[in-house]
Formats: structure tokens, C-alpha cells, sequence
């Protein structure tokens, strides 16, 4: 997988299925402009990092992410592989891409 910038619009590549191949754009407005509630903690205390499964309900949808750590900040995913999740996160004054480790996000909801 690979990517590459062309006048502010990314093309992901997965190299395995050229029939795949699109644009990948930020979101066209500013996320909500207020946090949404953190959930409540999960009864699997246990668990180490995200499931991709779960955070790819919310691709192409605004997403709030809690990092380990204590960072929190709306995200606007756009590819989630086995170990990690990339698309765009919000600076509060525009869109910037950036890819993520799920084992470094603590909890999301969109």
C-alpha cells in the first residue's frame, strides 16, 4: 500500500487490486463543533488495541477518537488495514492526512 499527493487529492494504491484504485479526499466542511460524550469504559479491560471491524462502520463518517494518552481529536477515516487506520485528522483549522496504530487508540465513536 502506498500513496502519493496530487494538487491536495490522494490516490491510495493497494498494489494487490489495481481495480480499486480512487480518489481519497478530506471531508468537504468542518467536523460538529462540539466533542460528543466519551463512552463508557469497556468491560474488556483487557483489550490492547481497536478492532478494525468495528472502526471501519465508520469510514468516510466523522469520527471522534480518544488516544491512550489522553489526545483526543475528530477524525475522517478513509482506509483501515489490519494494524492501523489513515485519513484525515482535524487541526481545528483544516483537514490533514495522517495514518494511525490502532493499538494507540484508546476509543472512538462516529
Amino acid at each position: 500500500m502506498y500513496y502519493e499527493e496530487h494538487e491536495h487529492i490522494e490516490y491510495h494504491y493497494d498494489i494487490g487490486d489495481q481495480s480499486r484504485q480512487q480518489p481519497v479526499t478530506a471531508p468537504t466542511s468542518s467536523p460538529p463543533a462540539s466533542e460528543p460524550p466519551r463512552p463508557q469504559q469497556s468491560a474488556q479491560a483487557g483489550l490492547q488495541a481497536v478492532d478494525p471491524g468495528a472502526i471501519r462502520r465508520c469510514m468516510y463518517r466523522f469520527t471522534y477518537i480518544w488516544m491512550r494518552g489522553g489526545n483526543s481529536f475528530w477524525f475522517w477515516p478513509v482506509f483501515v488495514g489490519r494494524t492501523s487506520v489513515s485519513g484525515f485528522r482535524w487541526t481545528g483549522r483544516r483537514w490533514v492526512y495522517t495514518g494511525i496504530g490502532l493499538n494507540r487508540i484508546d476509543m472512538f465513536t462516529c
